[in-house]
């Protein structure tokens, strides 16, 4: 799939898929994650991010809009023996993106505290419930949105996400602090999401 840059000024014609990407926070800059959230162990003071977009390939994905420090979103989480801490940023995209009648949450920061041994899948179950998922097993809702729709093919005129302004995000730390999945179906739903992105990419 390609994307072409039409004349209209700052937009972009894409035919992709709409769903959530992955990415890991490297310095000042955000970088597509190479495995999923169900195989990332992220270190204690890592900067992980999701963003829910439409986008033709990894290449097109755009990126979450917060652009947080681990000391900015984690300053009032304190260090726990046996535990690690994971900022994480949550954009729920723009209403170009959204599916018909739903309106995006504004992007959110939060600090999830979990065990050791955590995946992203972990952290993300910690902080960001309800996830939804679909029966091939692939993530489709962060904290309830979209309420539907999972990785479903569209064709979309949208702004450059390089001209769009982002909204103030939400410092969220009201999340429960220790977010180890129920079960083991969330976290192969989280690895199946992986597979999928990982097959878009080549």
């Amino acid at each position: 799939m390609t994307l072409t840059v039409g004349a209209g000024a700052g937009t972009a014609h894409a035919t992709g898929y709409r769903y959530w990407s992955f990415w890991d926070r490297q310095g000042t800059a955000w970088t597509y994650a190479t495995q999923g959230p169900a195989t990332a162990h992220p270190s204690d003071g890592d900067v992980q991010g999701f963003r829910f977009a439409v986008s033709a390939d990894s290449k097109d994905a755009a990126t979450p809009r917060p652009a947080p420090s681990f000391a900015e979103v984690c300053a009032s989480t304190p260090a726990k023996e046996g535990r690690k801490r994971i900022a994480l940023a949550i954009d729920f995209g723009t209403a170009q993106d959204a599916p018909g009648g739903e309106t995006p949450p504004a992007p959110r920061t939060v600090c999830a505290q979990v065990s050791e041994d955590a995946t992203t899948a972990d952290a993300l179950a910690a902080v960001a419930k309800p996830l939804r998922y679909n029966s091939a097993a692939l993530l489709c809702a962060i904290a309830g949105y979209p309420r539907t729709g999972c990785g479903e093919q569209v064709s979309a005129t949208r702004p450059d996400p390089a001209k769009t302004a982002a909204p103030a995000a939400e410092k969220d730390d009201s999340g429960p602090s220790v977010g180890l999945i129920a079960g083991g179906a969330a976290v192969v739903a989280l690895a199946g999401a992986a597979l999928w992105r990982s097959r878009r990419r080549t």
